[in-house]
């Protein structure tokens, strides 16, 4: 349930209370994780202590308790988001990215569900595969393909709606308008239009309540195209 930074930071933290009783300063959780400013921290710890995993103690500084700790203790290097996407009703990868996607009784196939995606301000929202969703096969392009809940509400111009379940095709390469699931800066994921104007990407809300954000080509990484969405009612 947890991104590769944030399992990194609990582990870190619980190795450092373990040896010393005290929780490390942001500056030490800032560069054992290798990140450019404290700001980061803050969002991986506030992204621990809505997921159970830590508590800060009031009117302390410095005071961060574990509650609870992944089942997998296992140190995971670090590498951007590349979701390991099982297709077919039979749980086997197929041998090409451009083989058909393999159909459930013929009519769906079992598509992994990755966890959620921001359509709001970025999150760190993608898990771990949990289960699979009956996508209908006619939904489905050639390729590998994931699905995402929908969390947030700056989409919804484009008729993707907080709640949804949006299935995407894995690729790193898009076209002006597509709407991808854009990686920041290797940490925050977001469900956003893509739009590419000289040297900078911009990420485009469709809800005029919230703002384009503009990134230099090398902070933002395509994860994937949006190809369908499901809804329950």
């Amino acid at each position: 349930m947890l991104t590769r930074k944030q399992h990194e930071l609990l582990i870190f933290i619980h190795e450092r209370l373990r040896e010393t009783g005290v929780p490390p300063s942001f500056d030490e959780m800032k560069d054992a994780l290798d990140l450019k400013s404290k700001s980061g921290i803050h969002r991986l710890i506030t992204a621990l202590e809505e997921r159970g995993f830590i508590r800060r103690l009031p009117n302390r500084a410095r005071a961060l308790e574990i509650i609870r700790l992944p089942d997998a203790m296992s140190p995971v290097g670090r590498r951007r988001f590349e979701p390991n996407v099982i297709e077919g009703s039979l749980g086997k990868r197929p041998a090409s990215a451009d083989a058909e996607p393999a159909a459930d009784s013929g009519t769906s196939v079992a598509v992994p569900m990755m966890g959620r995606i921001a359509a709001g301000t970025p999150i760190s929202a993608i898990q771990h595969h949990s289960h699979t969703v009956p996508v209908p096969v006619d939904l489905l392009t050639k390729g590998e393909h994931y699905a995402l809940e929908v969390k947030g509400d700056s989409m919804i111009e484009a008729g993707i709606l907080d709640g949804d379940t949006v299935v995407i095709r894995r690729t790193d390469s898009a076209d002006n308008g597509d709407i991808v699931v854009a990686l920041v800066d290797d940490e925050e994921a977001t469900l956003k239009r893509l739009r590419r104007k000289g040297g900078s990407v911009a990420l485009e809300a469709a809800n005029p309540a919230y703002e384009t954000r503009i990134f230099g080509p090398d902070r933002v990484k395509v994860q994937g195209r949006l190809v369908a969405l499901l809804r329950r009612y």
